[in-house]
């Protein structure tokens, strides 16, 4: 058995030499004394020559295996920041918000309301009332009615004075220009004038032109002595319907070298012939005035020009109430002037 001095670690391999822990060279133990064992002396140690020399060959000191790498440095990124969760609001909130939103609606459409209600009096109070018809030929004249005159069908004739005088000195009727013509005052008159190939209406500003059961008359000419090829002249029964269409009749007058007259209706918005061109020598010429005149009794209708009779017709569709309106066609400037309603 051998010891390492250094470190007192011993060994039983004989073949060692070096202590396998510091490299410090090895002592062998003496071994146990047997007291019974016989002691045998080795033979004497020659001296004469010095023992063989050992090559001291330490075996590499084991390093301690390194420590392990630290573990990488990642840039921290911050978690993203959440906004904070509302509360929810509750069911009351809502019905509070929804009601105020109800309520604002209402508040909205009666302020609309109030609006349309003023615009249509001031059309009313302004004498707006304006019917216009686009007419594509000069035969074809029920194309393209865009009206805004608002006429009641619902008149007591009872509560209507029974004579009714407007001699245009006072501007009641709407003036004004558009894409269909022009209307104007001028002179104590009520001129009217239309685009070219089209044809424009004018009914009455309130219902005390109310044409139920009356005789109504008006002076009309024209001012250069040319004549509108689809005629001018006076109007009765005047209504809007609530789609925006015309109805109506009418006693038209083409004042030219043959002096002709012509009584149309508008229905629905679409205007027809009753009573074709008709030749007639009570109907002055050129720019000379010419009195209009249509006597109603109940459903019976008659027209006169200058106080002369010209023909008669029924009133079929019923219309019976409405008011007074004046009709020209064309480029022609055509002065209305004395109208007269006797009840």
């Amino acid at each position: 058995m051998k010891r390492c001095p250094s470190c007192n670690r011993t060994y039983t391999d004989t073949s060692l030499n070096f202590c396998l822990e510091d490299g410090t060279p090895l002592v062998a133990d003496a071994p146990p004394m047997d007291p019974n064992a016989t002691i045998r002396y080795s033979s004497p140690r020659d001296t004469a020559e010095p023992p063989p020399t050992e090559i001291y060959r330490p075996e590499p000191l084991r390093q301690p295996a390194p420590p392990p790498p630290p573990p990488p440095q990642w840039a921290a990124t911050p978690p993203p920041v959440r906004a904070p969760v509302q509360p929810k609001k509750s069911n009351a909130v809502w019905w509070i918000l929804g009601g105020l939103a109800a309520f604002a609606i209402i508040g909205i459409g009666l302020l609309v309301m109030i609006i349309a209600i003023a615009s249509m009096s001031g059309d009313n109070t302004n004498n707006r009332n304006v019917a216009n018809v686009n007419n594509n030929r000069v035969d074809n004249r029920n194309i393209n009615v865009v009206a805004n005159a608002n006429v009641s069908e619902n008149v007591n004739s009872s509560s209507l004075p029974a004579q009714f005088n407007d001699d245009f000195s006072q501007p009641k009727w709407g003036v004004g220009d558009s894409k269909f013509g022009r209307i104007w005052y001028a002179d104590d008159e009520y001129h009217m004038t239309s685009k070219d190939r089209t044809y424009i209406v004018m009914y009455a500003p309130s219902d005390d032109y109310s044409t139920e059961n009356a005789t109504v008359k008006v002076t009309a000419r024209s001012v250069d002595g040319t004549v509108p090829s689809s005629g001018f002249g006076l109007m009765v029964h005047c209504v809007q319907t609530k789609a925006k269409q015309l109805e109506d009749y009418a006693l038209l007058i083409y004042p030219g070298d043959t002096p002709q007259y012509e009584v149309i209706m508008h229905k629905d918005g679409n205007q027809s012939s009753l009573v074709s061109k008709t030749n007639s020598s009570a109907i002055r010429s050129g720019s000379n005035p010419n009195q209009l005149e249509i006597r109603i009794k109940g459903t019976e209708l008659a027209f006169y020009v200058n106080g002369q009779y010209l023909t008669r017709i029924t009133d079929t569709a019923n219309y019976r109430r409405g008011r007074v309106g004046l009709y020209t066609s064309d480029i022609n400037d055509i002065a209305f002037d004395d109208l007269e309603i006797q009840r």
